[in-house]
């Protein structure tokens, strides 16, 4: 559970993070959509890849298929000619097998709820979340997602990097997940988190001097230098 210190740290951070996030949100072709098709495409394609690389083979993929009963009338060989450019083949066969069951078993209606999205194979709780964060903007706790970027910021800012990874660890980052997108405004809170994790509080050298989290920030407080004016005179 979060206590009373951590859940005023929790509001703090958001109304930062969004003030962030307002000014330097990074401009990526799926946050103009809330077609859930087109957020499963890019969520699949982003698995265990870079933006810079997903961004050309998203496009090209909806201009292929640019309906979900598109793709599942497709050939596992069409649909991997795009999606293998970005390696971890079996993407493209997820995709396809999500798009059928889709497509003829639920006669084209994209699933809106956490269990149904999960009964979907390929598609686990993050990517689940994902969709009904971003497609559906359901503000409830069933949207609430956890990648290696908000992981990250979740475990520096609140203090658990040290701590083992575990089911325990896991548990509590969604737990601090959960409870972070309560309120509303559930696109721009997860889209501005992760965000975070992919410019700032980066995995190797994290730019801690500039981020405006800092301010309440474990990681900073008890981790990085501190600069001094006598320091930036000798650089």
């Amino acid at each position: 559970m979060i206590n009373e210190s951590q859940l005023k740290a929790l509001h703090s951070f958001t109304n930062l993070l969004i003030e962030w996030f307002e000014k330097n949100g990074r401009d990526l072709p799926w946050r103009k959509t809330r077609d859930p098709y087109h957020i499963l495409v890019s969520e699949i394609m982003l698995q265990q890849t870079n933006v810079e690389i997903v961004i050309p083979i998203y496009g090209e993929f909806l201009k292929q298929f640019p309906g979900i009963d598109d793709l599942a009338r497709a050939s596992l060989h069409q649909v991997r000619r795009i999606t293998d450019k970005i390696g971890y083949t079996r993407r493209g066969k997820f995709l396809l097998e999500i798009a059928k069951e889709i497509s003829k078993n639920r006669n084209g209606q994209f699933p809106s709820s956490l269990d149904e999205l999960l009964d979907l194979k390929g598609i686990g709780r993050y990517t689940a979340g994902a969709i009904l964060s971003f497609a559906f903007e359901i503000n409830d706790k069933s949207a609430a997602i956890v990648d290696v970027n908000v992981e990250r910021v979740i475990s520096r800012v609140f203090g658990f990097w040290r701590d083992e990874r575990n089911s325990k660890f896991d548990k509590k980052m969604w737990i601090f997940a959960e409870e972070f997108i309560m309120g509303g405004d559930v696109w721009k809170k997860n889209q501005a988190i992760m965000d975070l994790g992919a410019t700032l509080c980066v995995s190797v050298k994290p730019r801690c001097y500039i981020c405006p989290m800092n301010i309440l920030c474990t990681y900073y407080e008890q981790i990085v230098p501190k600069i001094t004016p006598l320091d930036s005179f000798f650089d």
